[in-house]
């Protein structure tokens, strides 16, 4: 039987891994793209090296494209949809909008090296009008620096891959092999870990409900908003008497809370991860009853709670 050229494949693998990468799918496109890399070696072709470096630009412009206009259509609406379908922790909304606000659109130009960034940036992008023309500079010169760097690596490194890929043909396992398994094993790895940090974290958790009856029992409970300003801006209302705070200036805002309230987290992520984080945190800083809403703002107003315009200081 006739063995697989891949040096001769590279154009489409670089295409199709770079594309999978940028609309979502859990696969790892910076290691596909060195692996391809380390084939360009053994063909000696510029040509060749310079039609895969193109269909791996095509690939992330196209998968980025098509989030940056899902963004502009639907908002930051598109943020709770990748928060239910990402293996990466919620965090990574906040986050994103947090560099997002601070950088604009030049963010683009290295949020490809940050994992999970890229992801949520490019939706934020078009939800806050950013002109897709703009959009188009940046993120071409973005994916030019990080596929430069992914096929350079192979091309530097490729006699370590070929050892590897080696040593894997003696087990009986070829390059398409070894990806599933690499991918399968990736996939695993970031769904066990995000698991087992939902679960860790439901134990401290506290339903609409049991907020209701806290707030009637104790009217000097403190309820945090912990969602990003992006969030607010687009959702403008929070649980009375919610104390906005911004994870950009933590330490400032952590020393003015009283350590012995009770502290309600909320973000607006349905996992409420982020909000999660932050009660890890603020337990960690002495505070004695610190926990986050099940379900986060959306749970509160699904529940037929009351809630309240944010006031913005003039």
């Amino acid at each position: 039987m006739t063995s697989i050229n891949w040096s001769d494949t590279a154009p489409v693998v670089a295409f199709l891994g770079v594309f999978a990468g940028a609309i979502g799918l859990p696969v790892p496109a910076m290691p596909t793209l060195i692996v391809v890399g380390s084939t360009l070696v053994a063909a000696r072709d510029p040509m060749l090296i310079i039609a895969t470096f193109l269909a791996a630009l095509a690939g992330a412009f196209l998968g980025d494209a098509a989030w940056f206009l899902t963004g502009r259509r639907y908002g930051y609406r598109v943020l709770d949809g990748l928060c239910r379908i990402s293996l990466s922790p919620d965090t990574c909304v906040r986050r994103a909008s947090g560099f997002f606000e601070k950088r604009g659109v030049k963010l683009l130009l290295v949020s490809r090296f940050i994992p999970g960034l890229s992801l949520v940036a490019i939706p934020i992008a078009g939800a806050s009008d950013t002109r897709f023309s703009r959009f188009t500079v940046y993120d071409l010169l973005g994916a030019t620096l990080w596929i430069s760097v992914g096929l350079s690596a192979g091309m530097l490194f490729y006699r370590q891959i070929d050892a590897v890929l080696a040593l894997l043909r003696q087990f009986g396992i070829g390059l398409a092999a070894a990806g599933i398994i690499a991918l399968a094993l990736w996939i695993v790895f970031r769904y066990v870990r995000r698991t087992l940090l939902i679960l860790r974290l439901r134990k401290t958790r506290i339903s609409v409900d049991e907020l209701s009856m806290l707030l009637a029992s104790e009217p000097g409970a403190l309820i945090v908003d912990v969602r990003s300003l992006s969030s607010r801006r687009d959702d403008p209302f929070v649980i009375p008497g919610s104390r906005l705070f911004d994870l950009a200036t933590a330490d400032a805002e952590l020393a003015t809370l009283p350590r012995h309230s009770a502290v309600v987290i909320y973000c607006s992520c349905p996992n409420e991860v982020s909000a999660a984080r932050v009660a890890e945190r603020l337990s960690k800083l002495g505070f004695a009853n610190v926990r986050p809403l099940t379900g986060g703002l959306g749970a509160w107003r699904d529940a037929g709670r009351d809630v309240e315009a944010i006031v913005v200081a003039t």
